[in-house]
């Protein structure tokens, strides 16, 4: 289910990449930034911390019939500006999401990743760039080990990225979610009212929500 609420409205993905962003052709490199110490390295990577969204419910509104094609994603408004706050506070962000749509022969592969390389863009020029997402493509019936409530999503991200699954977080609206954070070590996060409690997870009405929380707990101000 997606986030509740009559005080939400939603934007379609058409009006946000319909939006000019002012890039400069000439503009085509980021600064450097001066050379940070071996003190202020170790303090960095000290702190540094792994967000994973589901991506339906979270970044894109959920649809009952399937997010089948671009012209059917609607951003969630303030998605894009939490994960700029994300980045801005050293967090990798990762995208975990099940589409057993695929699966079912709903939907192409080539399909979801072209859905994903448009958000990405989008995220990025808004300042909060997506390292990566995590796709189960599988039915519920396959029985395979990556689709969430199992770990198998984030473990892969584990074993490719080496990342610390106990300092991470996983930012979802299905009690799935949150058991497969459990699973992996992370702490879940579950947006709106909509999901079963599970027990060991916290809760926040927003994605802006949960960024607050994740920089509470880890010690870094947005």
């Amino acid at each position: 289910m997606g986030l509740s609420g009559g005080d939400r409205t939603v934007m379609r993905a058409r009006q946000i990449s319909s939006i000019r962003l002012g890039f400069h052709r000439r503009v085509a490199v980021e600064p450097i930034a001066p050379r940070a110490s071996g003190r202020q390295r170790r303090a960095k990577a000290s702190r540094e911390v792994t967000v994973f969204l589901d991506r339906d419910g979270v970044l894109v509104r959920n649809r009952s019939d399937y997010v089948k094609g671009w012209d059917e994603v609607e951003i969630v408004p303030g998605a894009f500006a939490a994960l700029a706050r994300l980045r801005s506070a050293g967090a990798r962000i990762l995208v975990a999401t099940n589409q057993s749509a695929v699966g079912r022969g709903i939907v192409r592969r080539e399909t979801v990743d072209d859905i994903h390389d448009r958000l990405a863009r989008i995220a990025r020029a808004h300042g909060g760039p997506i390292d990566g997402f995590l796709v189960c493509p599988h039915r519920p019936d396959d029985g395979c080990q990556c689709r969430k409530p199992k770990p198998g999503l984030l473990m892969r991200a584990q074993r490719e990225r080496g990342l610390d699954l106990s300092a991470a977080f996983m930012v979802g609206d299905q009690a799935s979610d949150a058991l497969a954070a459990l699973a992996a070590g992370c702490t879940p996060i579950l947006l709106g009212d909509g999901a079963a409690e599970v027990s060991g997870s916290l809760r926040a009405r927003t994605l802006g929500d949960a960024v607050d929380l994740i920089l509470h707990a880890t010690g870094v101000d947005s």
